[in-house]
């Protein structure tokens, strides 16, 4: 409730009628051309506006405004993402169902080409077919299309332990040979440590 805009205790009819005249008036209000709207002297609505505060009521009332307009504003902007939100629902259950459906039908294609009885589709459409619904199925549960989880790769780890054990049972990899270009970079060494 706006306070700023009740008539306060004490103030008489006329002098809570000038206010609601000062403050409607906006940002270009007056004491003087409300003194001149009203037939009352400047004089008057002087003591009025002091004694009951006039300068703090209309920026009070300009608050209270503030605070709706930020909350239509922010009422707006929730309507908009809980909007997308559902924008966003419909989107991944419709991949969702384009992917099984891809999947399926490049079951269909994959049998037939295996069981060789109809050309249903060729090894290259059903494998593309597979690649589009493994993309279809990863967007729609939250994966990247690159074959990565959003919470980081945990394929480097597992590259440099495949690494290592593949030297342990194939030994080291051979240098290279001779005569090939090998790209190197100089590392000038830091200083050792004196205790």
């Amino acid at each position: 409730m706006n306070h700023a805009f009740e008539q306060l205790p004490r103030e008489s009819n006329k002098a809570f009628a000038a206010f609601s005249l000062y403050l409607s008036m906006g940002p270009e209000r007056s004491l003087a051309t409300v003194a001149q709207k009203l037939h009352k002297s400047v004089t008057m609505l002087g003591r009025w506006s002091a004694k009951f505060d006039w300068p703090a009521r209309v920026a009070a009332h300009a608050a209270h405004l503030a605070i709706i307009e930020r909350e239509a504003v922010e009422a707006a902007a929730r309507g908009k993402a809980a909007e997308w939100g559902k924008r966003e629902t419909r989107l991944r259950e419709t991949e969702w169902r384009l992917h099984e459906r891809a999947i399926a039908a490049a079951e269909k294609a994959l049998d037939a080409f295996m069981e060789k009885d109809k050309v249903y589709a060729n090894l290259a459409d059903t494998a593309r077919m597979l690649e589009i619904a493994s993309k279809l199925g990863r967007l729609a549960t939250g994966l990247g299309t690159d074959g990565e989880r959003r919470g980081g790769d945990d394929l480097p780890g597992l590259r440099v332990e495949v690494t290592v054990a593949l030297e342990k049972i194939y030994g080291q990899a051979e240098p290279a040979p001779t005569g090939e270009i090998v790209d190197v970079q100089t590392v000038v060494a830091l200083p050792a440590k004196t205790s």
